[in-house]
């Protein structure tokens, strides 16, 4: 039966579906041609001489070595006559060393042929039909290989604009605030619409230069897809421009209007008018857009954690995980301090906190809600839940800034990273202690081990299909959970996850949900009772339906966060290409000693952090701050380990505060109201709670992480 679908499923998370799909079996014939290879060498001894018919030589292994001596000798002579007679006259020529060394290059030459045709006779009888049949998946094997290799900067378009579009025909776009009144749709649709023709206009002059340049175009669909893609998106904000949503507010603000258009558009301005209008360069605004595709792997691999995160979501893990510390009774602030805490794990492998947040920010803020944390906290502890793990083993990010500057290592940088982890996750604790507002008291233990304890059970399912899985392809496909596997695997394991619950566990899951309260009770002396959260309405409960509303809900995160990151590229390309950087460091006197040039580059690093993503942040940062620091006597890794916490610090601060926006768009604008309308009349600390918790750890860090090491210098 076929399942009943939206036409935005069919035309949307369909396609996207599969593709993410796609890419998992791509990289898992990877992952297992090595292996396979191995395999067929165990079976037959140098199987590698096996893959390839070897033909029958065409010498011949009896050929009469005198008889082949003389034709060539009568074969010399005769050149000898022709060419040199007249020159040379009647001299002799030493004919027994010539002959001597003929002998032996002849006989060397039987030599080898007889090897040939002992290796092609041993070759054609080794050959039998299971080498064959083994033989044909190697090829296939390595065709899909060959096929993936060439096609990731396909698959990567097609994911952005099937994505961007869903996001732009459901108003998802990350911007300072949603979209609310007919002004807003109007004014966002409006200047949509010249970014996207502006985008269109520079894909049009990228084609056209490629097929005018007289050399071989390089990747001609990816320029198509730019051109169609951006003509796409110009069509559907047209389109937008005429059609208000039914449930748009009446009247609305030109200021909250202008608050309203998606970042990326601002971004798209910026680069049209450095481009376009001063350089007449319109080509230029793709050129930097087009530098995902030189990464198009890691781009990918942002596409693949969202779906995790949208996946785990349709799984009861997060709720099971935060059973385990509800018998204590943690206050609110200790409760965010280890969601924080173990959210450092999956940034790490991820690289970025933004994506964990779209990944998993629903679930960790829905947990603490249900835990009793109040929302200001909880959206804090969600903004900051990627903050503090982008220095840890094996972050993307980390290995990104290694392969572009080679003052450091990635040794380095994660062993610095282990340190600045530590300080950063104090902080969090001191702040959150003291800016508590109740008594630091936990459940005695006696009282709360037992159903702790008890509350492990259920995840013990979960957790052996985790390490099960990892063991697999650890020996199986020799890929052990890494920064270059996980993007793979951990699809899979969630996928596996999801089949666990939704087909075999409802059962056991119902059962344990019905028992633990009432287990509880006995063991503790009171009810377990969820304040007022927040609800997660979108839990489907069959496994394609779970699967297919995570893609669903997947896909406008996707499309938002790779137009983002492509438009920061251009940004970036503005600033780099209009050298305002290095004029300003060259011709600037804040530079004047070690102090004041550190407290400029935290300002810039910060202001970056604000306003681009990581990885094409970093790309920037290497090419232009980078060499400013390391001629001020800044040591590099030094450096970046500031400039990690910067970025972080950038995406947390207002007035952009991505991270925050990002919070808002998986929570949902109307938890960010509540959070507003229960502080009111509150003290300054409780009614902006969730900007001033992240930016007082986070300031506090960046200013010991950069300036504490100046001191030990200086002593």
């Amino acid at each position: 039966m076929i399942p009943q679908r939206s036409p935005r499923e069919w035309f949307s998370s369909f396609p996207v579906m599969l593709l993410l799909l796609g890419v998992l079996f791509f990289n898992t014939a990877e992952m297992g041609y090595s292996q396979f290879l191995k395999l067929g060498e165990s079976l037959w001894q140098d199987y590698y001489l096996l893959r390839g018919d070897i033909a029958t030589p065409s010498c011949d292994t009896n050929a009469n070595i005198e008889q082949e001596l003389q034709r060539l000798l009568a074969e010399q002579g005769q050149e000898s006559d022709d060419e040199f007679g007249d020159m040379f006259g009647d001299d002799e020529v030493d004919t027994d060393a010539n002959e001597a060394a003929l002998r032996q290059s002849i006989t060397g030459q039987l030599h080898l042929c007889k090897e040939k045709h002992k290796i092609a006779s041993e070759n054609q009888a080794r050959v039998t039909n299971g080498v064959r049949a083994f033989r044909e998946i190697d090829y296939f094997m390595l065709k899909i290989a060959a096929f993936s290799r060439d096609n990731q900067r396909s698959i990567l378009s097609l994911l952005l604009f099937i994505c961007a579009l869903t996001a732009t025909l459901t108003y998802h776009h990350i911007g300072l605030r949603p979209m609310m009144s007919k002004l807003d749709h109007k004014v966002g649709a409006g200047a949509q619409l010249l970014a996207n023709l502006a985008l269109s206009y520079s894909a049009y002059a990228y084609l056209y230069n490629g097929y005018n340049t007289g050399v071989e175009m390089l990747y001609p669909q990816i320029r198509w897809t730019y051109m169609i893609g951006f003509s796409a998106l110009s069509l559907v904000s047209l389109y937008q421009c005429f059609k208000i949503p039914k449930d748009a507010e009446e009247g609305g603000s030109i200021g909250k209007a202008f608050l309203s258009v998606p970042l990326y558009c601002y971004m798209a301005f910026s680069a049209a008018n450095f481009y376009i209008l001063k350089e007449s360069n319109p080509q230029g605004v793709v050129l930097y857009i087009d530098k995902m595709m030189d990464m198009a792997s890691i781009f990918t691999k942002i596409g693949l954690y969202i779906w995790i995160g949208m996946m785990l979501k349709q799984t009861s893990i997060g709720e099971l995980a935060f059973r385990i510390f509800k018998p204590w009774k943690l206050p609110p602030e200790m409760l965010a301090f280890v969601a924080v805490l173990v959210m450092a794990v999956p940034t790490a492998y991820t690289g970025a906190s933004g994506v964990i947040i779209i990944a998993m920010g629903a679930v960790v803020y829905s947990e603490l809600r249900r835990a009793g944390a109040r929302r200001q906290l909880a959206l804090a502890a969600t903004a900051m839940s990627g903050s503090l793990g982008v220095v840890l083993r094996p972050c993307l990010l980390v290995v990104l800034i290694a392969a572009l500057n080679k003052e450091v290592t990635t040794d380095q940088m994660f062993g610095w990273g282990v340190k600045v982890f530590l300080l950063t996750s104090f902080m969090f604790f001191i702040i959150s202690l003291i800016a508590k507002q109740g008594p630091l008291k936990v459940a005695p233990v006696k009282k709360a081990l037992i159903p702790s304890l008890f509350a492990f059970v259920p995840l013990i399912p979960y957790a052996l299909i985790f390490v099960l899985t990892a063991i697999f392809y650890a020996y199986a496909m020799d890929a052990h959970l890494d920064e270059f596997s996980a993007p793979t695997i951990l699809p899979i394991i969630v996928l596996l996850m999801l089949i666990y619950e939704k087909v075999f566990a409802t059962p056991y899951m119902n059962a344990f949900s019905r028992n633990f309260p009432e287990f509880y009770q006995k063991s503790y002396g009171e009810t377990i009772e969820y304040e007022d959260g927040y609800q997660d309405t979108e839990r489907e409960d069959g496994l394609e339906g779970s699967v297919r509303t995570a893609t669903t809900n997947g896909i406008v995160h996707i499309g938002a966060l790779l137009l983002l990151m492509g438009l920061s590229l251009a940004a970036g390309g503005v600033i780099e290409d209009s050298h305002i950087i290095q004029d300003f460091s060259e011709n600037s006197t804040l530079f004047g000693n070690m102090w004041q040039t550190m407290a400029v580059l935290l300002i810039a690093l910060v202001i970056i952090g604000m306003c681009m993503d990581p990885f094409g942040a970093v790309v920037l940062v290497s090419g232009t701050i980078a060499q400013v620091a390391y001629q001020q006597g800044i040591e590099p890794i030094h450096f970046w380990m500031i400039t990690l916490v910067a970025f972080e610090l950038g995406y947390l601060s207002p007035p952009v505060a991505v991270n925050h926006l990002l919070t808002r768009q998986v929570v949902g604008e109307k938890e960010v109201l509540l959070a507003a309308e229960e502080v009111i009349g509150k003290s300054f600390w409780l009614r902006h709670e969730k900007i001033l918790l992240p930016l007082t750890v986070m300031g506090i860090s960046l200013l010991l992480v950069a300036f504490v090491p100046l001191i030990y210098m200086n002593t």
